[in-house]
């Protein structure tokens, strides 16, 4: 493989997406903050070295994978960051979920050094990264996505691998988009078989026939089993799904647009990490209605 990619951020997503871009021979550079993962992956081939700036300097696209916005803005423009050592003509492409108003002052910024920034945040959680199974929305120029997107397809679903726009920031829209529509989804399915336990039927043959119907879905196939089995080891944790909340929010309030639907789940979500349950999968909002617990 020709393009050397440099990875930053090895946690629970990251870890599994560099070690496929390694199985597909690519060269890999690694780096993070702790050592224990790099160490993992260095053990599979890939190159760890102590800076996102030495990334920078060994990479042709250079990929991140981080928790929060702060995280991002540190490793790309920060003391050490990526764009000490970016080199005319790389990519870097964010897979992290963050604030697009932050996203394309970042893309100004790389766009500064002679490269292009590319936003992909991805949808499917741990078990869609160790699957190779994310689906991955991507804004930004539209040549250097289809430079990239066989680096994308290493790590993702290659149908599920769509270029949103040209604007920087468009991938995360379409990521807060995601998050929005998974919080609907979330809450009429705790309210659904809430509404079921009280009245005394069984929210088990519930979900059985609604899946046959219009209301079928995604989380009330996948979320609704975690709900109905008590079953909340987390794909995604209700903590990091308040932060992208906050910045559906924050978005929102940009475009001076209203979200009242998503306002009750964010107050059900942050009810949830307030008791304790920030490290539970999110589909634990049920526990938040009086008879989901």
């Amino acid at each position: 493989m020709s393009e050397r990619i440099g990875f930053i951020g090895l946690g629970v997503m990251g870890r599994p997406m560099a070690g496929h871009l390694l199985s597909r021979g690519y060269h890999v550079t690694v780096h993070n903050r702790s050592r224990g993962a790099m160490q993992d992956l260095a053990a599979a081939g890939a190159t760890p070295v102590g800076s996102p700036a030495d990334v920078a300097r060994a990479s042709d696209v250079v990929i991140t994978m981080l928790p929060d916005t702060p995280d991002v803005e540190r490793v790309i423009a920060g003391e050490g960051g990526v764009l000490e050592g970016l080199r005319a003509g790389a990519v870097v492409i964010d897979m992290s979920s963050i604030s697009p108003v932050a996203t394309r002052a970042l893309a100004a910024k790389v766009a500064a050094r002679g490269a292009t920034m590319l936003d992909a945040p991805v949808s499917g959680g741990e078990i869609g990264a160790k699957n190779a199974a994310l689906s991955i929305m991507v804004g930004g120029d539209a040549a250097a996505f289809g430079r990239v997107r066989p680096i994308l397809a290493c790590m993702g679903n290659s149908d599920r691998i769509v270029h949103i726009g040209e604007a920087p920031g468009s991938g995360q829209i379409c990521k807060v988009c995601n998050q929005i529509a998974i919080g609907g989804a979330l809450a009429g399915v705790s309210e659904a078989f809430a509404l079921a336990r009280k009245a005394g039927v069984d929210p088990a043959r519930v979900r059985q026939a609604l899946l046959g119907g219009f209301a079928a879905s995604r989380v009330l196939e996948v979320h609704g089993e975690r709900m109905l089995t008590g079953n909340y080891v987390p794909g995604f944790r209700a903590r990091l799904y308040q932060k992208d909340l906050r910045i559906a929010g924050e978005t929102a309030g940009a475009q001076a647009l209203d979200l009242p639907a998503t306002a009750v789940v964010t107050q059900l979500v942050d009810a949830l990490v307030a008791s304790g349950g920030g490290d539970l999968d999110y589909a634990a909002l049920f526990t938040q209605l009086a008879d989901g617990k």
